[in-house]
């Protein structure tokens, strides 16, 4: 069946792609349909296509094969030897221990479409695919009784995306949605289905833009950190003199004074710090960065309010690691030889060594560990004084122990070039585990794995957090737990309150877009209301009419901060401090000339949404002009209203821009000129003036007429 696309691969474009640490480059072959062919043929095609031509996952793929390791292709940060694997199951057993396979023909083309789109799209998050092919593959079964591919239409691809929304939460679902609308364009532009099949996500991508309400509530809780947590992390980081606490506690301190991703972290070089000198101030303290989503490398500032817990981290975390280091620098400096600690440095040049000088070399605590690991590793063992002593041979403890280096070894991180020896994060291996014993000999990269076990997430499973082994619960007694996002949140949510501007937060988050700000930002209302009552009366942080109290009132500024802004609620460019309790809102969608609209400078996203409104407004205004001057009927007051928008528009624009109002300051602009309804009835009622340059009919109707 590939015969008739055999053509094709001469007009292929071939592109090449590296994907995580893969050093080989792969072909990527185009597929195109044929036209006189139905959608089985063409989906023949594109399997045999896919499991044939494509190089993508490695040339020596085992493509019939259900569970594929592309560990050596898809490398994740912080995940250490974690192998990467794509079990090709069901949507229902997907997380079983031995889980149930699709069925033919769906599996073939689930398969090729993975390795196909890999080749054109490369990502690391490559499970969010195969989450949508699960779903597509139950759907069609339930709604056409079968697992061909060419049945599928929007009525499978609407029951697929309910199973979705029914097995992930509202972000992974929304993002498994889009793939699966990517697949569905992408089979109906290649033929693939026997009807064709326009298709959109139905699943709506989560808003935080609702802050009010129990659910509202309950999500700004699963984001951020409790305070009983915030509250032992200083005790914990005092404490803690173990390596596994000291590494957690550090971890924990370094996050909580920069807004960084956990796999950011722990690719710190141990020589991160950095200092510049500031004239007639502080040095300025803070670490180099290499942000995990594509943002510009460079160095992350620290708050000097922070700077001192930093230092005392990374002091602590240098001095457990240092051992580890040194063996990962051994081990570059002497390839293919096995490092020995001083102390046994002598059993080197012996042939033979007893399990007694295996455990030394190794660390472990008794000789049935070492007898075990002998046999686990395959090591041949010979007994000799009648069977008494067991003797094994030195080389064979040398090529055992030299495969159990890391992958990669000695590059830590391709994406920057750090070695295992430069590491600020690298220990003995099992170090940071209680139920193994830690090697001499070997060394491994901390986990994400491992912080977040120690944060609590493994407590369940009778792995104790850094919180439990010192004694540390929520208030109703229940285990406390963290996960290392949540630091992210917290800071962020921290800069919103601080007045930071939208801009400065997404780099201080190493953030390539502004918009992403808006899923971190968890300020409750009660706070944000708050900070606009607290800045009623003071001209530092106010602009506009309330920034002065009336003269002689006798009411205390909080009190009277409460009267004015009973309530407020976002808009699309600031916030609305109407009170809806006694009138509705006499303006609707007309905010820019409404008193009641106040704006915080730094929101980067509606100072830019009021820039565009401004020259649109510019725009109107030139139109509305030129109407006038063409004499059509009602123009001059389209004039005036733009004139007063595009002047309202600017005058805010203004001081937004201007450097010396601060990030934070709350601008409210003067009470406009509201239109007099008895002002109108009295021009409605003055006597038309027969003056044809004021008319407002065209000069040429006036012509037609004989005027």
């Amino acid at each position: 069946m590939i015969e008739p696309f055999l053509p094709l691969l001469k007009w292929c474009n071939y592109a090449r792609h590296s994907v995580g640490n893969m050093d080989e480059m792969a072909e990527v072959v185009l597929f195109t349909p044929r036209v006189e062919l139905d959608a089985a043929e063409n989906l023949r095609g594109f399997i045999e296509m896919a499991r044939d031509h494509l190089t993508v996952f490695g040339s020596d793929l085992p493509f019939d094969e259900n569970v594929w390791d592309v560990t050596a292709v898809i490398a994740l940060k912080g995940h250490g030897n974690k192998r990467v694997r794509i079990k090709f199951s069901t949507l229902t057993t997907a997380g079983d221990k031995t889980p149930s396979m699709m069925a033919e023909p769906f599996l073939s083309f689930a398969k090729a479409y993975l390795r196909y789109m890999q080749s054109l799209r490369p990502t690391k998050a490559i499970h969010g695919r195969l989450v949508a092919l699960r779903a597509l593959e139950a759907a069609l079964i339930e709604s056409c009784g079968s697992t061909n591919p060419v049945r599928i239409d929007s009525g499978v691809l609407n029951r697929a995306a309910q199973l979705i929304i029914n097995q992930l939460s509202d972000g992974a679902a929304y993002r498994a949605g889009q793939q699966l609308e990517i697949l569905a364009r992408w089979m109906a532009e290649n033929r693939l289905t026997k009807i064709p099949v326009r298709w959109r996500n139905p699943i709506k991508r989560p808003t935080s833009a609702v802050r009010v309400g129990k659910e509202a509530d309950e999500r700004r809780a699963k984001k951020m950190p409790s305070q009983a947590a915030l509250d032992a992390l200083p005790k914990v980081f005092l404490l803690a003199t173990e390596p596994v606490d000291v590494i957690v506690a550090g971890v924990a301190a370094i996050m909580l004074a920069a807004p960084e991703r956990i796999s950011e972290v722990l690719m710190l070089p141990e020589a991160c710090e950095v200092r510049e000198p500031r004239t007639g101030k502080e040095d300025a303290y803070g670490l180099r960065w290499w942000p995990a989503k594509g943002a510009n490398p460079g160095v992350k500032w620290v708050v000097p309010s922070m700077a001192s817990v930093v230092q005392e981290a990374l002091r602590k975390i240098r001095r457990v690691t240092e051992e580890a280091r040194c063996i990962a620098k051994w081990y570059e400096d002497h390839p293919g030889r096995l490092y020995l600690a001083p102390d046994v440095e002598h059993l080197r040049a012996q042939q033979w060594l007893s399990l007694a000088d295996v455990a030394e070399i190794l660390g472990f605590a008794d000789h049935s560990s070492v007898n075990t690991w002998c046999r686990t590793a395959k090591i041949a063992m010979s007994r000799q004084d009648n069977g008494k002593q067991v003797l094994v041979r030195f080389a064979d403890i040398e090529k055992a122990v030299l495969s159990m280096l890391p992958r990669g070894f000695p590059i830590l991180d391709d994406a920057t070039g750090l070695k295992y020896s430069e590491a600020l994060f690298v220990v003995r291996r099992n170090e940071l585990g209680t139920q193994r014993g830690t090697y001499r000999c070997m060394l491994e990269a901390v986990t994400i794995g491992q912080i977040n076990t120690g944060f609590g997430s493994r407590a369940r499973h009778g792995f104790d957090s850094i919180f439990a082994r010192f004694g540390f619960t929520e208030p109703d007694g229940s285990p406390i737990k963290l996960t290392s996002h949540q630091f992210r949140h917290y800071l962020n949510t921290l800069a919103q309150l601080g007045g930071m501007s939208q801009l400065d937060i997404a780099k201080w988050s190493g953030r390539k877009d502004v918009r992403q700000n808006e899923v971190y930002d968890h300020v409750t209302p009660g706070v944000m209301l708050q900070r606009l009552r607290d800045a009623v009366g003071d001209d530092n942080q106010m602009f506009g009419p309330l920034a002065e109290l009336p003269k002689r009132v006798m009411i205390r500024r909080d009190e009277f901060a409460q009267l004015v802004i009973p309530s407020a609620h976002t808009t699309d460019i600031g916030y609305c401090v109407h009170d809806y309790t006694s009138s509705p809102c006499q303006l609707h969608m007309d905010c820019i000339h409404c008193q009641d609209l106040v704006c915080v400078k730094g929101d980067e996203e509606k100072t830019a949404l009021l820039r565009k409104r401004l020259q649109e407004a510019r725009e109107l205004l030139g139109r509305a002009e030129d109407a006038r001057a063409d004499g059509y009927y009602g123009s001059d007051r389209w004039v005036e209203h733009h004139r007063a928008s595009v002047d309202r528009l600017s005058q805010l624009v203004q001081i937004l821009d201007d450097p010396s109002v601060p990030n934070g300051a709350v601008v409210q602009l003067s009470s406009p000129t509201a239109p007099s309804r008895i002002a109108q009835e009295l021009t409605a009622r003055l006597p038309a003036k027969n003056d044809k340059s004021q008319t407002s009919v065209p000069a040429e109707v006036l012509a037609w007429k004989g005027d």
